[in-house]
């Protein structure tokens, strides 16, 4: 390598050093510049203040009765009746009846047998009536009150009873 070509390339060195130099102040200037007045601007801001305000407030506050800003409590609102549907007996004997009356469980006469029907029907209805909404235990066997779902009205228990009588055709 020349003696000339060494000189540039000092040179060259020296100036490109001076340069990044330079680079590197104003970057440090324009960042530091940017953080004391950009961050102070955003700071200040009265939309990121409302943000902040809005995050740090509580969510409830205390107030005692006979204190002053006492608020008055609405009435709660009334829950409404449920709306009581009619079942139809299919409906009933499939809810209630069914679990006993498919398989003649506990002495109970089975969905469709005329003479097991026939021999209960023969007290009068009113009676088989009466036993299946208050209940009852004889010598064929037990009976709950409403089939065992208190919730049934006794509308529902004569409508169950009034199917399977004619399941049974009678």
């Amino acid at each position: 390598m020349s003696a000339q070509d060494k000189k540039f390339f000092d040179v060259f060195m020296v100036v490109l050093a001076i340069l990044v130099a330079i680079s590197i102040a104003i970057y440090v200037f324009s960042a530091r510049l940017s953080a004391d007045t950009q961050g102070r601007y955003i700071v200040e801001d009265e939309a990121y203040q409302a943000q902040i305000a809005d995050r740090i407030t509580p969510v409830g506050e205390l107030v005692l009765p006979g204190e002053a800003g006492q608020r008055t409590v609405a009435a709660p609102v009334a829950v409404p009746e449920p709306v009581a549907v009619e079942l139809t007996g299919a409906q009933v004997y499939n809810n209630a009846c069914g679990a006993c009356h498919t398989g003649g469980i506990g002495g109970a006469p089975m969905l469709g047998n005329a003479d097991a029907w026939q021999a209960r029907l023969a007290q009068g209805l009113e009676t088989l009536r009466t036993h299946a909404v208050e209940g009852y235990q004889g010598e064929a066997g037990y009976m709950p009150a409403k089939g065992g779902n208190p919730a049934l009205s006794d509308e529902d228990v004569y409508r169950a009873i009034d199917y399977m009588i004619a399941e049974a055709g009678l």
